[in-house]
């Protein structure tokens, strides 16, 4: 399987979220991740997606945590 640079940069933005929140399940980081880079599939400027993939789940990563804590 052939990875794109954009994917590369998605794994790695993956492992910098599961090393950010490691009281929370890998697969819960993973679901994040996948959902927020699936909300820019039909984007067809493709340079920022990784860090706006970024954002977006460690804002609701960070909802989840905050949630769990209470």
């Amino acid at each position: 399987m052939i990875e794109t640079a954009e994917e590369r940069l998605i794994i790695q933005v993956e492992r910098r979220l599961t090393a950010s929140y490691r009281h929370l399940r890998r697969e819960q980081i993973a679901v994040a991740v996948r959902s927020a880079h699936a909300a820019f599939d039909r984007s067809p400027i493709r340079d920022f997606i990784p860090l706006l993939v970024e954002r977006r789940a460690r804002a609701e990563l960070a909802q989840t945590a905050s949630l769990n804590r209470t």
